[in-house]
């Protein structure tokens, strides 16, 4: 079976303010990157409602929708915007999300990335931020266990903004194992190691500016991998943000495109280990372009890898 890449052009409708980090182009440039890979192409659909409920009140849902513009911009809060081509985005997102839990659980895909935006883990339950509006990373986790009856899943955030709409989302779900490395300080200022969820299942990794791989890896392999190889999930689901990269804009951390392809080959042999290789994987940040697109690129290489 193949590494299954779930997108949409929905999702290119997103557009956001000239001079936004968050642009089309980030996902244009991924998938130029992505072209010529021997990937299971499929069509991310729409997410139902009845999926966004189990992680968003129907208020925020209505919210969301009612802030749809027919025209330019509508503000959300100070970095997060919608056009008129928001809404079916984020549902789009929110739904490749849910299909890659089905395609891997199914036994259709080995692994999936979904090469999706608007991104999801900074959405709180009742509060889109951060560029988010539904918090897709925790809708794949509650669909798995809820729908499919998984008994535990765990989901690893190595973007370099702190994962807080995913922490919130699932805070009180005793079958999900949150593991999110972050700079700190930084946006939006959560994160910390006290921080462990309402079942001890939140564990954050803060990391200092200037941090670079080595000390990365270093962290991972005595904090984030015995903690989820001890939970032994049936299926990890990755958080990938590539604005750690040493050459982003919006961040002060020193990873290398080889660090993201080593992290990924890690979480993959874990998943291997204890769920037979289930993993999947969705877009968070990455906002300078190259260094996004050949990160995202290695990521999915080492999932092609992977693949069974």
């Amino acid at each position: 079976m193949k590494t299954a890449l779930l997108t949409h052009a929905d999702c290119l409708g997103h557009v956001t303010p000239q001079g936004h980090p968050e642009q089309v182009a980030r996902l244009e440039h991924i998938l130029h990157a992505l072209e010529g890979l021997d990937l299971k192409r499929v069509t991310a659909p729409l997410a139902a409602d009845d999926d966004l409920l189990r992680v968003h009140p129907e208020n925020h849902i209505r919210d969301i929708r009612s802030s749809r513009p027919s025209d330019g911009f509508a503000q959300i809060d100070g970095d997060t915007f919608m056009s008129p081509g928001s809404l079916d985005a984020a549902y789009r997102a929110a739904g490749a999300a849910v299909q890659a839990v089905d395609l891997v659980l199914g036994g259709e895909a080995s692994n999936a990335f979904c090469a999706i935006r608007p991104p999801g883990h900074h959405a709180e339950a009742e509060k889109a931020m951060g560029f988010c509006l539904f918090g897709n990373a925790a809708l794949a986790a509650k669909h798995a266990l809820d729908y499919h009856g998984l008994k535990r899943v765990a989901v690893v955030d190595f973007d370099v903004h702190h994962g807080n709409g995913t922490q919130d989302l699932l805070w009180d779900e005793d079958r999900a194992l949150v593991i999110t490395s972050q700079q700190m300080p930084l946006w939006p200022g959560s994160g910390r190691p006290d921080e462990t969820g309402a079942y001890d299942n939140v564990l954050n990794i803060p990391l200092a500016p200037g941090t670079g791989g080595a000390e990365m890896r270093s962290a991972y392999e005595t904090q984030a991998f015995p903690r989820l190889r001890a939970f032994r999930p049936e299926l990890v689901i990755i958080s990938a943000g590539f604005d750690a990269h040493q050459d982003d804009p919006l961040a002060n951390l020193n990873w290398s495109t080889g660090d993201f392809a080593w992290i990924t080959a890690e979480l993959c042999g874990i998943a291997d280990e204890v769920c037979q290789g289930r993993i999947l994987s969705t877009l968070e940040g990455g906002y300078d372009l190259n260094a996004l697109a050949e990160a995202t690129r290695a990521h999915v290489e080492e999932l092609m890898k992977a693949a069974r």
